[in-house]
């Protein structure tokens, strides 16, 4: 058993990081034990099925009741993104109901087109399901509600809904509280007049949709002066008290009758407000106010960071145990012949290969960056039950279909390109096809699929095992390795042949064209990855220049396009990497093909699982 660890130490150094930062990850989440987190369902109407993580403070009961706060994250993110407000909440005494919104996460699909309006992405229910008694140890006079973004509507649609309710009722809201991060499209007089609830506001000041909002330019996230933020103040104040500039981090009205009102506006983007500091202390402060801590710590008191640290090694470790495992199955008897010589490189660049190589490099690198907003409004067209939020199992990832055919236009392309360079240049330069890694029996074909398959059902199985022992995944901020439900491998499948064609033109390109004599190996693969991502970081470039000189940003004719180019923040590391990857697998087995197949199905997984989906519910 020793030898075999030694053989294998690269291995089992990696998950031994996993096992050790995975459980100080948890220690941290847990409040340093002193909270409890289960994972909990929820079945609500219509066969719909809400899933969340309930971390109790182990000194509450029945006895010792404690404020609840569901915490909704906001569009393309599951529960886990939202777990630092999670973390600083529960540790301060409060309850914490963490959902993963409808249709995305794990929970089951929505029978609203429009969730967050009719059901707060399951909100609703949950509020319902806790103000009925079904927690013991919660004070069902004092439940709130906070969200970043999307999950900011959704609150603000909750304090309206159970304000009608109460009004109705001629009782007090069930929702006690809530906090809206990130989202003020709703603010609106007819939507606040009948909230019940007590309100804080938080919204970045250079937050990139707020294009959307009535005030235009630098002044359309200016919460001073915005008109969505009088509002939220006037709609509580008498006729002679109203105010036309809103001083941040007041408080306004009465948390007694529920008409007490707060505004911050922290210098942040969009993506990044739910990961601040401050931001988190406005939170805290707002809720402490509100509901009051059992636990009284000040606000500025945050470990969360240390959570995103360790979960952010894990991404890493485990990313890169992926070539220690590879090898490990490797040495078995089976797959030990699809390790060949690794083909010679290309001959040494010429002043006129170096010419065409970083002509097609910036071709490509253009056609990747101007194609991108014409493959999302493609997507609508194509896939018009997902683009509008109705359930199927035709491609029912609204978001990742546009990817999908931006891949797919782009691996075709560049093989077009590697055929054409080839046969136009680089045959007559000395480039041999032989060089490119291409010969492959189809029995050895067959067995490099099989083992693709094997090491990705490894990483995931490791993925689970740690997800069941210590309640944790790999991520940092929103971008996450997750666990997945079953039919997400129905998923999979769906989309793995249109996204192959991008992997494995990357495979190619990558071992057939940018490996050369004589250039060291950190050069190439440095190349090879701005490469493949250079073109979505020229979509950011152009999107956020245009933001910092004019206060609204290059694409924002609609919320699909401003959505999309969000969604990069996530993607573009993923395509920076990944010809590192597909340069290590084919140097250990001289071929193309592994790389891509293993670096296809993680990597769409973890976009599969990071995404709405909108699958019929069961």
């Amino acid at each position: 058993m020793i030898k075999y660890i030694k053989t294998n130490k690269f291995f089992f150094i990696c998950l031994t990081i996993i096992f050790v930062s995975s459980f100080l990850a948890s220690f941290i989440q847990s409040g340093f034990g002193r909270v409890s987190i289960e994972l909990k369902q929820l079945k609500t109407d219509d066969g719909q099925t809400l899933v969340y993580d309930l971390y109790k403070p182990k000194l509450s009961n029945s006895e010792n009741k404690v404020p609840l706060v569901i915490v909704v994250p906001g569009f393309q993110r599951s529960k886990e993104a939202l777990s630092n407000i999670a973390i600083e909440l529960s540790r301060r005494g409060i309850a914490i109901a963490l959902i993963d919104p409808y249709a995305q996460g794990m929970s089951s699909s929505s029978t609203s087109r429009i969730a967050a309006t009719t059901q707060g992405y399951g909100m609703f229910a949950l509020v319902d399901y806790a103000y009925q008694g079904n927690f013991p140890f919660i004070d069902v006079d004092k439940i709130g509600s906070t969200g970043h973004s999307m999950g900011g509507n959704a609150a603000i649609r909750g304090a309206d809904y159970f304000g009608k309710e109460a009004i109705r009722n001629e009782q007090a809201s069930k929702l006690h509280s809530v906090y809206v991060s990130g989202y003020v499209l709703t603010l609106r007089d007819e939507i606040l007049k009948d909230s019940r609830s007590n309100m804080g506001i938080s919204y970045a000041l250079y937050d990139e949709g707020a294009f959307r909002n009535e005030l235009k330019g630098w002044d359309s996230g200016n919460m001073e002066i915005a008109p969505e933020s009088l509002r939220v103040i006037n709609n509580v104040l008498s006729n002679e008290n109203q105010i036309d500039k809103v001083e941040l981090g007041k408080y306004y009205g009465d948390k007694k009758d529920r008409s007490l009102r707060v505004v911050f506006n922290e210098k942040l983007l969009h993506p990044f407000q739910p990961y601040n500091k401050e931001a988190t202390s406005n939170q805290l402060d707002y809720f402490d106010k509100v509901l009051g801590f059992p636990n009284k710590i000040n606000s500025s008191n945050q470990i969360w960071q240390f959570k995103e640290l360790f979960t952010l090694i894990n991404m890493v470790v485990s990313l890169l145990m992926l070539i220690p495992l590879t090898r490990l199955f490797l040495k078995l008897k089976f797959y030990s012949s699809l390790i060949k010589p690794v083909p010679d490189p290309l001959p040494k660049q010429s002043k006129k290969g170096k010419i065409v190589f970083w002509t097609i490099f910036f071709i490509s690198a253009t056609i990747a960056c101007i194609s991108f907003i014409p493959m999302v409004d493609l997507a609508k067209i194509l896939f018009v039950d997902a683009a509008n939020r109705e359930l199927t199992w035709f491609f029912p990832q609204r978001m990742n279909n546009s990817v999908m055919l931006w891949a797919a236009l782009n691996g075709t392309i560049g093989l077009i390109i590697f055929v054409l360079s080839y046969y136009f240049f680089g045959r007559h330069h000395g480039t041999q096809k032989e060089s490119w890694g291409l010969n492959i029996s189809l029995f050895d074909f067959t067995k490099t699929l099989l083992l693709g398959l094997l090491v990705f059902s490894a990483y995931y199985l490791i993925l689970f095992l740690i997800y069941y022992l210590f309640h944790i995944d790999y991520r940092f901020w929103f971008m996450g390795v997750r666990v997945f439900q079953p039919e997400m491998i129905l998923v999979l499948l769906m989309y793995f042949p249109l996204f192959f064609i991008f992997f494995f033109s990357n495979s190619l390109r990558v071992n057939g064209s940018m490996r050369f004599q004589d250039q060291p190996e950190w050069k190439s693969r440095l190349i090879a990855g701005f490469a493949n991502s250079l073109g979505l970081i020229f979509i950011i470039i152009i999107q956020y220049s245009v933001f910092a000189a004019t206060g609204t940003v290059y694409w924002s004719s609609n919320s699909t396009d401003w959505l999309s180019v969000n969604l990069l923040f996530g993607i573009v590391p993923m395509m920076f990497i990944l010809p590192y990857f597909n340069r290590i697998f084919f140097q250990i087995t001289g071929r193309v093909y592994l790389g891509p197949i293993i670096t296809c199905l993680i990597f769409i997984m973890i976009l599969s699982t990071n995404t709405v989906i909108y699958l019929p519910i069961k």
